[in-house]
């Protein structure tokens, strides 16, 4: 008997034993790799044995302390997580063709833009897109991108260029900074200011991961400003507003968290930059090639329309 022939007479697996191994793989733990898909552990420790059983192989090495993946393990976890993924991907694209804009929508936002921006795009999926179930979470841009190329989450919105390969980006709209002083600064309301002037200045920065972070930092070096040593930083923009509220030093807010950021106290004055005024963009990100890439570029063009009323530049199609 031939391989091939042998390979269709065998037991196949089936996606809930796949389910299931993928999980342990995952956590190394039956308890825990249970309660991640909602399985109770003695369903999913025989449907991991079912599996071995239907591949002939052993995946696991079992003791009474943990669980280790065997070298088999460790070749085919990777191979049952595409198969996974795969069936998802089948999965959204047959709901995709069913009914555009139904379903879960799994939207990833950074913390520079969710508290700006979601109000417009909560408004807009509610009026236009009333059975689109969106699901928002809010993570620095490293962990959004691994959640987009995992399959946790369907769409981003966030600050690009992300250069990412497998990532296609939507252009929604350009904004630009402004210096954000307290009240006896002597560029506190200016407007254009040079950027020459971030080189004395004392800079208040998010901490290490944001990359508001580091977009004020590249700003800085476009200004002609060295590496200066950084002894304070905020977790948020309301934390950092609230440090040169208090004149710590001063700081770069994009436009559209200005109005939110500064009604908070009365110690605050926004400067703007001369033109060309130093700008961040803002799009949605997807896989490339996702089943629902239709949909997502539509719903682009709408954020666009809608987000027009801020203060931004929306980018023309």
């Amino acid at each position: 008997m031939s391989k091939g022939t042998a390979a269709r007479g065998a037991k196949q697996p089936s996606l809930a034993q796949l389910r299931a191994f993928d999980a342990v793989a995952e956590h190394l733990h039956f308890r825990d790799a249970a309660a991640a898909i909602g399985m109770s552990q003695p369903a999913l420790s025989g449907a991991v044995s079912a599996l071995e059983e239907a591949l002939g192989v052993q995946l696991l090495e079992r003791t009474t302390r943990k669980v280790l993946l065997s070298p088999a393990g460790e070749r085919l976890a990777a191979r049952a997580k595409d198969v996974l993924e795969a069936v998802g991907a089948l999965m959204e694209e047959a709901e995709a063709v069913r009914a555009p804009f139904t379903g879960a929508l799994r939207l990833g936002a950074i913390p520079t833009v969710a508290p700006y921006l979601l109000p417009s795009v909560l408004r807009l999926v509610h009026e236009r897109y009333p059975e689109l179930d969106l699901q928002v979470h809010e993570e620095q841009t490293a962990s959004l991108v691994d959640g987009l190329l995992g399959g946790r989450l369907d769409l981003l919105l966030l600050a690009v260029p992300l250069g990412v390969p497998g990532v296609t980006e939507l252009p929604l709209f350009d904004e630009d900074f402004v210096l954000i002083t307290p009240l006896d600064h002597w560029l506190g309301g200016r407007e254009g200011i040079p950027r020459e002037a971030l080189r004395e200045l004392n800079l208040l920065l998010l901490d290490e991961g944001h990359c508001l972070r580091d977009q004020a930092l590249d700003i800085c070096r476009e200004a002609g400003r060295g590496d200066a040593p950084v002894t304070t930083t905020a977790a948020g923009l309301s934390t950092l507003v609230q440090l040169v509220a208090g004149g710590l030093g001063v700081t770069l807010l994009p436009r559209t968290a200005v109005k939110v950021e500064t009604s908070r106290s009365s110690q605050l004055l926004t400067g703007y930059f001369a033109e060309p005024a130093p700008t961040r963009r803002i799009a949605l990100a997807m896989r490339t090639g996702a089943a629902r890439g239709a949909e997502y570029a539509a719903l682009a063009a709408e954020l666009r329309r809608a987000m027009s009323a801020l203060p931004v530049r929306p980018v023309p199609l």
